[in-house]
Formats: structure tokens, sequence, C-alpha cells
């Protein structure tokens, strides 16, 4: 009997510093996502498996599982992140759901947007016209789109995907982000909710440093989950080995 309590002991102990184990992981070293929708298009495509670094911006009740239910308290050892940093975080609208972004306006910038252009502190950040591309939707299905690359200031350069000449958030009064926020947004700009849309309305808002989860850092593997894949031919068929291990 002693015995079988010993036993039973020992393999609950194992559980347990297995479970920390991975908790430790996921929450201080890396954490895999897959891509759910295609917001980010075309820098991230719907089913990229992606990693992030979660301590990049310091510690807080959000990288913990069920966070979403935690006091949100201050974060340790916090860093903003820069501009054009592709992140991670739960959403304001739904706590226990990560969204991923790219920051574009770091506490104290003045953002607005006119005719579809970003503008950063009162001046125009450039872009340049890539030529003709397509968007994936969430049927699987493709739609004509122009793809552009934007460079934000202090020079990271990423790409856009800009379908509509006039969407409905092409224009956005100028703001001032207010200490403790970001400003964030889709690089799939005409399909994103993103800080252009108060949380109210299903958007990100201004988006809290709390809520963080970490920096995207490694596009890790991607497959084409919408397409169809009845037997392994097919699903081999729908691996992009072409994206796998890029750095972000």
């Amino acid at each position: 009997m002693r015995h079988t309590i010993r036993r039973l002991r020992r393999s609950l102990l194992e559980i347990v510093l297995a479970l920390a184990a991975v908790l430790f992981v996921r929450t201080a070293i890396a954490a895999p996502y897959v891509v759910p929708s295609g917001s980010m298009q075309p820098s991230l495509l719907i089913g990229d498996r992606i990693v992030s670094m979660p301590l990049a911006f310091g510690a807080s009740t959000a990288l913990l599982p069920f966070g979403d239910r935690l006091p949100h308290g201050p974060r340790l050892f916090a860093r903003l992140p820069r501009r054009g940093d592709i992140v991670v975080f739960r959403g304001p609208a739904e706590p226990d759901t990560t969204l991923v972004k790219r920051v574009i306006g770091l506490p104290g910038d003045r953002v607005r947007l006119s005719d579809g252009r970003l503008w950063l502190n009162g001046s125009m950040v450039p872009w340049h016209d890539e030529g003709a591309d397509e968007e994936e939707l969430a049927d699987g299905s493709h739609v004509p789109a122009e793809r552009i690359t934007e460079t934000l200031p202090g020079g990271r350069a990423h790409l856009v995907l800009k379908r509509l000449a006039h969407a409905p958030y092409d224009d956005m009064a100028e703001l001032t982000v207010p200490p403790g926020r970001l400003f964030v947004m889709g690089d799939n700009r005409d399909n994103s909710a993103d800080s252009r849309i108060p949380v109210a309305e299903g958007g990100v808002g201004l988006l809290p440093l709390w809520n963080l989860q970490g920096r995207i850092v490694l596009l890790a593997a991607s497959r084409d989950i919408l397409a169809p894949a009845h037997g392994l031919r097919a699903w081999l068929a729908t691996l992009r080995p072409e994206r796998f291990g890029r750095i972000l």
C-alpha cells in the first residue's frame, strides 16, 4: 500500500513538473500561435505558424493562462515595442482571444489617416506601390489587391495590402497616443479591426500595454488551412515550404 502511494506521489510530482516546464517555456521563452485570419496579409497568411518572444516587453498577468480573469496591474521590467514590431496581445474586447497586429504609434505619437495614407507626427509615411497582388478571403477565395511597401520613421519597412480605393476606415482624425497605450494596425488595411476602430465597435482601440503577450520573431511553418486536404498527398500540397523558418 505504501509503495503504491509513493508511486502515485511520484507520478503526480512528475506531471506537475512537466506542466510547470511547459508553462515556463510558453510564458518566458517562446509561445506558438496559428494565424487564423487575413488581417496581417501579405506579411502573415492564414495558416502561418508563428512564434513569439513572450518577455520582449516585460511581464504582466496577460502572459498567464486565464490571465483575462486576473488583475491587470503594471508590467514588470516593461519595455516599449518599436514602431514596426509585430505583436500578439489579448483582445481588449475579448481578453480570452489573442490577436496579432503591427505597432504603428507609440505613446506621444500623433496619428491620423487621410485617403488611406498614414501620417505620423505631422508627416506622411512614405510608401511605394509594388504592383498587383491578391487577398485571400475567409472562404479560401482570392480577390485582386495592391501590394505596397510602407516605411515607418526610423527606416523600418513592411508590406501593406490595399484592395479598395475608398475603404471605410481610410480616414481618421488625428489623435495623440496616450501614456500606456499603443496604436496598432493590420497590414491588410481594408480588412483589419485594429486601433482605427473603438473597442465598443469590435475593434482594438488604443491598446493598453498590459495586453501585450509578446513580439513575433519567427514564422516557423505555414499551411494553407483553407485548401482541401483529403488524403496525404492533398495535405502535403497545402504546405508552404518557402515560408518555413522566416525571421520576422
